[in-house]
């Protein structure tokens, strides 16, 4: 998730980028996941919060990209372990996770054609639902 590098921190998004953690800003609050009494008077709650604007280790594309899928500000929220260190470290890879999401380029669809069963099938199946509803039909009256 986070790996050291230098002096500075990173938190690695995908292969090719990592974003120091001095660009994260992190809140720890109560709680009201597991924990009982112990709960009600630690800080376990995590908030890790991104602001897409003010990242220097983003390109002008990236911070276009992600700001047009995610918005300016990304938000993960930990609160699922008694540990504040566990969910600091929860909330840093949710956070990780959707800007890798909103980073990702769809990959662009190739055109193809139909193949000669599916066409041979789908002519079948109107053939079939054509006989079903000539069967529907009240019978003609012959001749009165």
């Amino acid at each position: 998730m986070s790996e050291a590098e230098g002096p500075e921190r990173m938190l690695r998004i995908d292969e090719r980028l990592s974003i120091p953690l001095s660009e994260i800003v992190l809140r720890a609050s109560r709680s009201s996941g597991p924990g009982g009494q112990h709960a009600n008077v630690t800080a376990s709650r995590v908030e890790a919060s991104f602001d897409v604007l003010a990242s220097s280790s983003l390109s002008e594309a990236q911070r276009a990209r992600v700001r047009a899928r995610a918005g300016d500000r990304i938000v993960a929220v930990a609160q699922d372990e008694r540990s504040q260190l566990r969910n600091r470290e929860l909330a840093l890879g949710r956070l990780a996770e959707r800007l890798a999401r909103a980073l990702a380029v769809p990959r662009r669809r190739r055109a193809t054609r139909p193949t000669a069963a599916s066409r041979a099938r789908r002519l079948q199946d109107k053939r079939r639902a054509g006989r079903r509803k000539l069967e529907r039909r009240p019978p003609a009256a012959d001749g009165d």
